[in-house]
């Protein structure tokens, strides 16, 4: 009976006994028949499949362990079966979901998108935009993907401040809790949203949040499109007092004429934080650690909902 059930071979996973016995599926080809979904255990969801492997969840009587190769797990949890486990994928998009957001940063203050547009127009114009450097970066939801960014930043020139859910010392200085945004908001140049996606969350970037922000200020969200109020956004974007990046939007995907596609002073990009060349070996890693863990009986990592 295979345990198993992975969308990637065992020997591109690399690392585990020469015992070692999965079920190969990727998400898109039709599942495995049914006597061999009965024995199914631990089950790694396919990436960017559109949630293809959450409708096989109520096919595997004997699971115990859901393994995301995402870092947010809100839309994983609704369909999770009781008593099954769990695990995220902390740590495997700090690297590429890090670099976007410092690239989108980089490109809305120093006006890329215009100057592509003007290129396919065959226009030159030379003018002044904002430098990072001299700035103030406030990052909301400093995890591992949070200091993955500051990191990037950092040599830039330009100044970070952390907040998370509450306050802590890390080992860059002070991360400030989320009740101090009121006072944090109206000094911050750009602000970079990094919050999972809870109930807490939805809406945190609303009228109010974006109301403190200073005029001119950037919101860069690499985060969940609801963590953003549509709305009050497109209002401080057709005003012209804010600019936005947006890898993530609600919502998503971005239908065909939706405002937002054409409000001023805005970059969207598909929600492609995760999905760079900086993904496969990273998954790979951590599927070929969890897996290890678990044929060794030891505590899984990342556990988000314990089984």
């Amino acid at each position: 009976m295979t345990r198993y059930l992975l969308p990637y071979p065992t020997d591109q996973i690399g690392g585990l006994p020469e015992a070692f016995a999965a079920v190969l599926w990727d998400g898109v080809t039709p599942p495995p028949p049914q006597d061999v979904l009965d024995g199914v255990e631990f089950f790694c969801l396919p990436y960017l499949t559109g949630g293809a492997g959450l409708s096989l969840l109520p096919r595997l009587p004997s699971l115990r362990v859901v393994q995301t190769l995402t870092a947010g797990v809100d839309d994983v949890l609704p369909h999770l079966p009781a008593g099954v486990s769990c695990c995220n994928a902390r740590g495997l998009h700090d690297a590429s979901t890090a670099e976007l957001a410092a690239t989108l940063i980089l490109a809305s203050l120093r006006g890329i998108p215009q100057s592509v547009r003007r290129q396919d127009a065959g226009q030159w114009q030379q003018k002044f935009h904002p430098s990072l450097a001299d700035r103030t970066v406030l990052i909301v939801g400093y995890g591992s993907i949070g200091a993955a960014l500051e990191a990037r930043l950092l040599p830039f020139e330009c100044g970070v401040v952390r907040v998370a859910r509450s306050a802590r010392n890390a080992p860059l200085g002070q991360v400030h809790a989320l009740d101090e945004l009121p006072v944090l908001l109206p000094a911050a140049d750009v602000v970079v949203l990094l919050v999972p996606l809870s109930e807490q969350s939805r809406g945190l970037a609303g009228k109010e949040f974006l109301g403190r922000m200073k005029d001119g200020a950037l919101l860069v969200n690499v985060a969940r499109g609801a963590v953003v109020d549509t709305g009050a956004l497109l209002a401080e974007l057709e005003s012209g007092r804010l600019r936005a990046a947006l890898d993530v939007t609600d919502p998503e995907p971005l239908p065909t004429g939706h405002p937002l596609w054409h409000a001023p002073n805005v970059l969207i990009t598909p929600h492609v934080g995760g999905p760079s060349s900086a993904f496969l070996p990273r998954a790979l890693r951590l599927l070929r650690s969890q897996l290890l863990l678990d044929l060794a009986g030891e505590p899984l990592a990342n556990v988000v909902v314990s089984g």
